[in-house]
């Protein structure tokens, strides 16, 4: 019998047993938790899949594993990111944000967090390719943070995937002191009483071709990106495809999602996860949530001193890209400080304008770093205070084109 066990003994290692742990702990917080589920649970069960000893999954000298199949056949071509996008386009109403265009600004601010984790990620050692990838965590978007890691073919991919989904779960917990330590008990009070506008169907029609068409122009590398998830917004608002809007919705987004989260983890094998670079990504990560958040609030405190009609400062916060939970955690904020505080709508618009900001943002700085050979190959601290300005500023324009789109096609389809 004792052949039985020769595997177990003579293969595993105290590493595998802890991303055996790793994996049950990410199952136990998509199933008793409900953090994720559709993403947590597939990453944890093949996380403890891959670090099996000897594993049939993963390569093992000639032989080929299925994971390492899937993850050449839909994550190294961006295949499942891509797909994965045109479900999320067609589950997003971007009603809100047409009825306030104005909440685009805060979806352009709140990428701020991307940036700057750009500059402390590469100030503690990080190789430049692997700070970008790092820093696309704050995108707060699971499948552009999947799209840029492997763009810039990162070390790191499974640390950074396992932090965005994580963090984008824990939005509930991370934003409400952030936002109460920047904000005052009066700018918190502010009321914002939604306007419901009808938005016409040609409105509704026009908007995602022109959004890709502005952003590709602007950010030619994010064309791929903004262009699936804006062409699944068209599927949901052309009106001819209902059956299948439908099952991009449901069908196609919850497979794919699927084959996504057990894809990830052929890159969370021990002996690549189980390192200390491994927890500074996770703590990088938290810190691009952070500065996101901050970003948010506090332009949205800038545009109050310009505005008539004030925002309140906390739906800066849903500017960040995770749906819906940051536009939920800001209605709750407001409910709770005034029972008749209704921001769900103004913190929707916000939402899902970060949604199209956090994808320019991963073209935007797959240009700028990519593009610059020089930074690639020495590039430090310094060198990323210029793409931190640059990025943020090409941010803005994109968004002020898409905001002048939005007023213009009110004016002409009322």
């Amino acid at each position: 019998m004792q052949f039985l066990f020769e595997n177990l003994i003579e293969n595993t290692t105290w590493q595998m047993v802890i991303m055996w742990l790793i994996g049950a702990i990410l199952i136990y917080l998509a199933i008793k938790k409900d953090m994720e589920p559709s993403l947590l649970l597939p990453i944890g069960f093949g996380a403890i899949l891959v670090n099996l000893p000897m594993s049939g999954a993963i390569t093992q000298g000639s032989e080929e594993g299925i994971l390492d199949t899937l993850f050449n056949a839909g994550i190294a071509n961006e295949l499942f990111p891509l797909i994965l996008f045109i479900g999320i386009g067609a589950m997003i109403d971007f009603g809100p944000l047409l009825v306030d265009p104005k909440m685009l600004l805060l979806g352009a601010a709140a990428q701020f967090g991307i940036f700057f984790t750009l500059s402390m990620a590469s100030l503690f050692g990080f190789e430049i390719k692997d700070a970008a990838s790092i820093a696309i965590i704050g995108a707060a978007d699971g499948p552009t943070s999947i799209f840029v890691a492997n763009y810039f073919n990162s070390n790191y991919i499974g640390a950074i995937i396992v932090a965005a989904y994580s963090y984008m779960a824990l939005v509930p917990i991370v934003q409400p002191p952030v936002i109460k330590l920047i904000t005052t008990k009066k700018e918190r009070l502010i009321e914002m009483p939604y306007d419901q506008k009808s938005i016409s169907s040609t409105t509704r029609i026009l908007f995602p071709i022109i959004v890709t068409i502005v952003a590709g122009i602007i950010a030619p590398q994010s064309v791929a990106l903004i262009g699936f998830l804006m062409f699944g917004n068209l599927v949901r608002e052309c009106g001819v495809l209902n059956s299948l809007s439908d099952t991009a919705q449901k069908v196609l987004a919850n497979l794919v999602t699927l084959l996504l989260g057990l894809t990830v983890a052929a890159r969370m094998r021990a002996d690549q996860f189980i390192t200390k670079q491994t927890l500074l990504i996770l703590v990088l990560g938290l810190v691009a949530f952070i500065f996101d958040t901050v970003g948010g609030v506090m332009f949205a405190k800038f545009l109050n001193l310009f505005s008539k009609n004030k925002i309140n400062p906390m739906i800066g916060a849903a500017g960040i890209s995770a749906f819906p939970m940051a536009s939920r955690v800001v209605n709750k904020m407001g409910l709770k400080e005034n029972p008749q505080n209704f921001l769900l709508m103004q913190a929707a618009g916000a939402n899902v304008s970060g949604q199209i900001a956090s994808v320019v943002a991963g073209g935007l700085i797959m240009r700028l770093v990519a593009g610059n050979t020089q930074l690639l190959q020495s590039g430090g601290f310094a060198d990323t205070l210029p793409i931190m300005a640059k990025g943020m500023g090409g941010i803005f324009f994109v968004i002020l084109a898409i905001y002048a789109s939005v007023v213009l096609l009110r004016k002409m389809f009322p």
